[in-house]
């Protein structure tokens, strides 16, 4: 009891550090869920009651294992690192294997019980195994998401009409050689045959290759697009004025301020 007090009181001390601290890992926190990273985007303080947007991240297969720094490599959390300037909380755990539906849901839930999260704006992003993660997430778990974005994924879902519930962006390049195209393909055939679409946005990108999609999570249009959607829309719509082109991926590095250090805080579990 005395360890748990303990525990508690150290992320208690974490969460106030977060201005110093902006980004925080998490190991062995969740009983049956993932390590995960944890970033606040601006400065808290006692009396803030603020609540703020999450994107939950979910990686490709190479970010795979038992090393959170991976994680880093590539995607929003990188993105920070260059200067990307993004308003909310990235919640970003780490598989060892494909996406659990169930795995993620817990770490999303510890993670709403313990920081400032607007639980109308839980948004989902993710690229190839990420992109799959995002969908089997998202379709099982649809009211917990207001957007969601899967990269170059698939689906394996029994039961698609889940995801159309949610405003979804679903993206592909035909150049894909590590995952066809096809696999959207059929998620989005599935989910017209489960349903109205009308919450659907799906674009093919001609000739992009499966790591050039990767440079979407540094431009600043699905985080625009993201913020969006919220769960507190009294009718649900899906944004469909916000782009995402071939250019402004070739243009996404140097859209990008300047690279930035994040100070990190580590919280571990009490044994």
């Amino acid at each position: 009891m005395r360890l748990r007090a303990l525990s508690v009181i150290f992320l208690a001390l974490a969460l106030q550090l977060t201005a110093k601290a902006q980004l925080i890992s998490h190991h062995g926190v969740v009983k049956g869920g993932y390590d995960f990273w944890v970033y606040m985007p601006q400065e808290r303080v006692a009396k803030d009651t603020t609540k703020l947007p999450l994107v939950l991240f979910l990686h490709g297969k190479s970010l795979s294992g038992n090393n959170l720094e991976k994680v880093r490599e590539y995607g929003p959390l990188e993105a920070l690192k260059f200067g990307r300037k993004i308003d909310a909380i990235i919640l970003a755990p780490q598989a060892q294997g494909g996406w659990s539906p169930s795995r993620v849901k817990k770490v999303l839930d510890w993670t709403e019980a313990h920081y400032p999260v607007d639980t109308s704006m839980v948004y989902v992003f993710g690229m190839s195994m990420g992109g799959y993660g995002t969908i089997d997430f998202v379709g099982s778990y649809p009211d917990k998401v207001a957007a969601a974005i899967a990269m170059c994924g698939g689906g394996s879902l029994k039961n698609y009409s889940g995801l159309n519930k949610v405003p979804f962006w679903i993206i592909h390049g035909t150049a894909d050689r590590a995952v066809s195209w096809k696999q959207s393909q059929a998620v989005v055939d599935a989910m017209k045959a489960a349903g109205d679409t009308s919450l659907l946005r799906y674009d093919l990108h001609p000739e992009v290759s499966h790591s050039y999609l990767g440079r979407v999570f540094y431009m600043k249009e699905p985080y625009e697009w993201f913020l969006k959607h919220s769960l507190r829309d009294s009718v649900k719509t899906v944004d469909r004025t916000i782009q995402i082109t071939k250019k402004g991926m070739a243009d996404a590095y140097k859209s990008m301020p300047g690279r930035k250090t994040l100070k990190v805080k580590e919280y571990k579990a009490s044994k």
